[in-house]
């Protein structure tokens, strides 16, 4: 069976609730399109109004993180029930700017992964290396090793079920795209990667998106490749532009 796509725009530190609903209700039917899951992953504070907007879509709004304890004294955290009562089904794990600027560790996405599972939220784990580290030619290396810890002791039938978001650094909001052989490059090695931890219909199964400055004019391109499943988009899912992405 062929994997469907999966378009999700990352927010990041973006909209007020009610700018939120504004672009919600800009972009619903700009993104209509069934061969595609669309998710908007937004800031906490604008899920629920998010929610409200997409209502009777074919969006899926989504969390941009959450934490790996059920509740308890984590001033300014987000739990999982918390997102499931809000009719979240997707939160992004790991992504480079919370590793970069919050401190979060392979083992921390690691923890955030296999709670996401075991609430029934299916996990965009983030990936990716720095300038230096593809200049140096460890970007596979590296990226096996974040796979390899953020998938520890989740079992194969979860793993099928997840998405990986393949975006290096150097590539997010710097206008510069990997070139589409080495997105195609390292997500097929993040394949070969989940094949060797589970098995080859794991790796089938599994979704990986390419983030990275995707836009409306390299979409076409970068999803049409045999092992990229859709896209991690940032900035321009703040725009109608989104809804071209979407529809490549």
């Amino acid at each position: 069976m062929a994997r469907k796509k999966i378009i999700a725009g990352n927010w990041k530190m973006n909209m007020t609730p009610s700018q939120a609903v504004e672009l919600v209700n800009t972009l619903k039917p700009l993104v209509v399109n069934d061969d595609v899951d669309v998710v908007f992953c937004v800031p906490a504070i604008d899920i629920i109004p998010a929610m409200e907007a997409a209502k009777g879509t074919n969006i899926h709004i989504g969390a941009e993180n959450m934490y790996f304890e059920e509740k308890g004294a984590y001033t300014g955290e987000i739990s999982p029930a918390m997102l499931v009562d809000a009719g979240v089904k997707y939160v992004i794990i790991g992504h480079s700017e919370r590793r970069e600027y919050f401190a979060e560790t392979d083992e921390t996405v690691n923890k955030k992964v296999l709670k996401a599972f075991e609430h029934g939220i299916t996990p965009i784990v983030c990936c990716g290396e720095t300038l230096t580290q593809r200049e140096q030619g460890v970007t596979i290396d590296f990226v096996r090793q974040q796979i390899k810890i953020a998938f520890l002791n989740v079992s194969a039938e979860q793993a099928a079920s997840a998405v990986i978001a393949y975006e290096p650094i150097w590539a997010i909001g710097t206008g510069k795209v990997a070139t589409t052989e080495q997105a195609e490059e390292v997500c097929k090695a993040i394949r070969d990667c989940i094949a060797e931890i589970y098995d080859d219909g794991t790796a089938a199964a599994i979704r990986i998106q390419y983030g990275g400055s995707v836009s409306a004019s390299n979409a076409a391109e970068l999803f049409a490749q045999a092992d990229i499943d859709g896209g991690l988009v940032g900035g321009a899912s703040l725009k109608p532009d989104f809804g071209k992405i979407v529809n490549y």
